[in-house]
């Protein structure tokens, strides 16, 4: 039998102690080498597995849909399905045949009941593992905006200070954000102008360096940061910052 091999390594904060991409690729080819298994290909992905939609595991998955029985070599089963989604599919494939075996260096499998029962609890437990993190992450947000601190990055005018996770004035900025709202404060600007102004005070976009396009300039003014407050999926709270404007 022939083996497809899949190795996953993606940025996700619960994927840092996995082991890289590279780190993946060694043990599996020592591991095949091992117990004499066939590598018909090898399909490396960099991606998270929290939601369907990953393009090398469905161009895997097609592969084993339109080809003869074969088997999946992967570190882990979590490398292979965070979600229920492409759980279900793996699990679906080993009930019709198409995927004749599966082989993890972590985790046994055998293509019985006991051994579908137990890969279905893998699965469940990786997607378990996402869900309580993404519960753990809302929560550590909902406290973060209690105590008014910004749970995302800084405004232009402001900064990330990493050393104590708060959100502080941009020495270099702050007084140009003033200026800018002074202006727009007197009521006969136009955006056109203020973003001729911006650029003149310095303030440019963070990913080109030029001129902030009007909708994001706009998005600026609008933005009640500036004033002491945050506004999180609509609802404003008291911020800790030190406003720029009154």
């Amino acid at each position: 039998m022939k083996y497809y091999l899949y190795a996953r390594k993606s940025t996700d904060e619960d994927d840092r102690q996995v082991l890289s991409i590279e780190a993946q690729l060694t043990e599996l080819r020592e591991y095949a080498k091992k117990e004499n298994l066939t590598i018909a290909d090898e399909y490396v992905e960099s991606r998270t597995a929290k939601a369907p939609g990953r393009p090398v595991f469905n161009t895997l998955i097609e592969a084993i849909e339109h080809g003869e029985e074969a088997g999946i070599l992967a570190w882990h089963p979590d490398r292979l399905a965070r979600n229920s989604v492409d759980g279900g599919k793996i699990i679906y494939l080993v009930d019709t045949g198409k995927i004749g075996a599966l082989k993890f260096p972590t985790f046994w499998f055998e293509a019985t009941p006991q051994g579908k029962f137990m890969l279905n609890i893998a699965f469940g437990q990786s997607k378990y593992y996402i869900d309580n993190l993404s519960e753990n992450i809302k929560r550590g947000i909902r406290q973060k905006l209690r105590r008014g601190e910004l749970p995302s990055r800084a405004p232009v005018g402001y900064l990330n200070d990493t050393r104590t996770h708060t959100v502080v004035k941009d020495p270099e900025r702050w007084e140009a954000v003033r200026r800018l709202f002074l202006a727009y404060a007197d009521g006969d600007k136009t955006l056109e102008y203020l973003q001729k102004l911006s650029l003149s005070l310095g303030l440019v976009s963070r990913g080109t360096g030029k001129a902030i396009a009007l909708s994001k300039l706009l998005d600026l003014l609008k933005n009640p940061f500036y004033y002491g407050l945050i506004k999180h999926k609509g609802e404003l709270y008291q911020g800790s910052h030190e406003p720029i404007i009154s």
